[in-house]
């Protein structure tokens, strides 16, 4: 017996992480970004880092990388440069620009939250997130990657 699409629990999380999605989107598109940059930028703040590590870093694919990377260095946000450890290695970094563009970012993720969890008091947004992690652990363990293969958000194919 299947259970009713009001009753589902997948389709109450993929219905609310497709509405945060385009919520960030909204935010980010005022940012000049597209969902899933924000990622990568955020994940250049400590410190430079091969294309290798980035992907495996954000649970991506190389190629999902490279085409981020390749948009963000267009808008000036990022560099590409030889490693130090090898000189095939790529070390990606961020430019001034980038450093200035991700920090913001903590600000639109904060909104963002703050909206989705307007509803929730304390307790409860404890709950939310301890429950959140145990499903992804249970997908986890069945197998399930964690890929988010579409970094860039569909619209980002149309700007180039």
């Amino acid at each position: 017996m299947t259970k009713s699409l009001e009753k589902s629990v997948g389709r109450a999380l993929l219905v609310t992480a497709r509405l945060h999605r385009a919520r960030m989107g909204e935010r980010l598109n005022a940012l000049g970004l597209f969902p899933g940059q924000e990622q990568a930028l955020k994940a250049l703040v400590p410190a430079p880092m091969t294309m290798g590590e980035l992907a495996t870093l954000l649970r991506v694919k190389p190629p999902t990388v490279s085409k981020t990377i390749g948009r963000l260095s267009l808008q000036g946000l990022v560099t590409r440069e030889g490693g130090s450890r090898d000189g095939r290695l790529v070390q990606v970094a961020l430019t001034e620009l980038g450093q200035k563009t991700a920090a913001t970012l903590d600000a639109v993720w904060n909104q963002v939250e703050d909206e989705l969890l307007e509803r929730l008091d304390a307790k409860e947004r404890k709950q939310l997130r301890k429950l959140l992690r145990k499903a992804a652990k249970g997908l986890s363990k069945a197998g399930v990657e964690i890929e988010d293969g579409d970094v860039d958000g569909d619209e980002a194919d149309s700007d180039g």
